[in-house]
């Protein structure tokens, strides 16, 4: 089958475009914006890319045209499509129908923590021999690739945003998921959700879609799952952060112990910071333990799991400086990113003095919006200076920030947010960039930067 993708260079559009390649499929593809990485990935794989969405694609006649979430009427290759009367999909009815039928699909859902968690779960059931296939919106530093096909099971991120201008339900909904992680619940992506209760509502619909033979893996401490719950369960329930009656951990955040129903199953002792990926690893180790993986197996597998690029990534160290990328860009992985960097700093003698600068671009729809804005001050009171890039923004970043005093700054402009910290930066602090995006290249121009004022011998800011 021939197939060609609109909106090929996404993350997720491009996971499938590779696990279409890999069955044995034609791929091509299209996109607005055809660069690397995401193309170079793709070229790499034999699949051919036309920037734009031109209706003189027509005359590839694909036998099926996939159609991803950023398309929307207007667009001519899409009008195409529709005068035509031409056979068209989303992306994830294609994986649903295509990939997942007939496979155990392990599928990781919340607003944070997918990627890791995915990534932790794909890698356990990996190391256990189970050679599963795996769609994650990141690349796990443990296999280099974001899509596999892999065999019986499959684990895949499983997003609440929107299919397809045609189908406005929750991504999710079509995986039909026989083990389903529900690891946290909060308001997002206010460009399609009015409220939090209207995600609840497409959490049930995937609640729904487990079968009773199925196993849902839920935060405790959840309120908002706890509501989902109560509108209708037909599965068994395993709870995490539950340490009375599901699993909980014991310990710090880079070793601890791992119980189940207050008994000991084993221990992990890993690299990874963070209360949040402890909470994780238990969500990953509960879900692997429902597909066959005994949970002491499970915890030694995360003992080697190297984590996700884009998640605490050290970019590079000039004059003792670390410059640090994260993903993180809702208020509350701001605070949690920040909180595990900190703690990780206060275990290591060398750095309990060191400082958090932190560099944020608000640029996910919810925060371009506003809708979070007030939560800015709370999500990055932890740091010790702030420096956030307005500049896209439909309101005032600075007066947003005004709580901080002056321990945190706006700029319109990138090249004088660069200039403000390497100015700022002392040795042995650790600029912590946090988008969900390129922010410019910000990361190579910081290190740049940061070179160029150690070969003029420009003095340290006293800040």
């Amino acid at each position: 089958m021939h197939i060609h993708i609109l909106g090929i260079c996404g993350t997720f559009m491009g996971g499938v475009a590779a696990l279409a390649k890999e069955s044995g499929h034609r791929v091509t593809g299209c996109d607005a914006q055809v660069y690397p990485p995401m193309s170079t990935q793709l070229h790499a794989l034999g699949i051919d890319l036309i920037e734009g969405y031109g209706a003189d694609q027509l005359a590839l006649k694909p036998d099926l045209w996939v159609v991803g979430n950023v398309v929307s009427r207007g667009n001519p290759l899409m009008e195409a499509i529709l005068d035509a009367g031409l056979p068209y999909v989303s992306g994830p009815q294609w994986l649903a129908e295509h990939v997942l039928q007939g496979r155990w699909t392990l599928a990781v859902a919340g607003t944070h923590g997918k990627t890791t968690t995915t990534s932790m779960l794909a890698h356990t059931l990996d190391v256990a021999g189970l050679n599963p296939g795996f769609l994650i919106g990141g690349v796990p530093l443990d296999f280099g690739a974001s899509a596999r096909l892999g065999t019986d099971f499959f684990v895949i991120e499983a997003d609440e945003y929107d299919t397809a201008f045609f189908d406005k339900r929750s991504k999710f909904v079509h995986y039909r998921p026989r083990t389903a992680v529900l690891n946290n619940l909060e308001f997002d992506h206010a460009d399609i959700f009015p409220d939090l209760a209207a995600i609840e509502t497409q959490f049930h619909h995937l609640v729904r879609t487990v079968p009773r033979s199925g196993q849902l893996v839920v935060n405790a401490q959840s309120e908002a799952l706890a509501r989902v719950l109560a509108r209708g369960c037909w599965s068994e329930v395993a709870h995490f952060d539950d340490g009375e009656q599901g699993w909980s951990a014991l310990g710090g955040e880079q070793q601890f112990e791992v119980r189940l129903r207050g008994q000991r199953i084993g221990e992990v002792r890993w690299g990874q910071t963070g209360a949040h990926n402890r909470s994780n690893a238990l969500a990953a180790i509960a879900a692997a333990q429902h597909a066959g993986v005994f949970a002491d197996e499970a915890c030694a597998a995360l003992c080697s799991f190297q984590g996700v690029k884009r998640r605490m990534e050290l970019r590079g160290t000039v004059g003792g400086v670390q410059v640090i990328d994260d993903f993180a860009h809702h208020p509350t992985a701001i605070a949690t990113t920040i909180a595990g960097l900190r703690q990780q700093m206060q275990a290591d003698p060398q750095a309990r003095s060191a400082r958090i600068l932190a560099v944020f671009e608000p640029r996910s729809n919810t925060m371009k919006l506003g809708a979070m804005k007030a939560l800015l001050p709370g999500a990055l009171a932890d740091s010790d200076l702030s420096f956030g890039y307005a500049g896209g923004l439909g309101w005032n970043l600075a007066e947003a920030l005004q709580p901080l005093g002056d321990k945190a700054q706006a700029f319109d402009d990138l090249g004088a947010l660069v200039a403000a910290v390497a100015a700022a930066a002392r040795p042995d602090d650790r600029v912590l960039v946090m988008s969900n995006g390129g922010f410019g290249g910000v990361h190579d121009k910081l290190l740049q930067a940061l070179a160029a004022r150690i070969s003029s011998d420009v003095p340290t800011s006293s800040l």
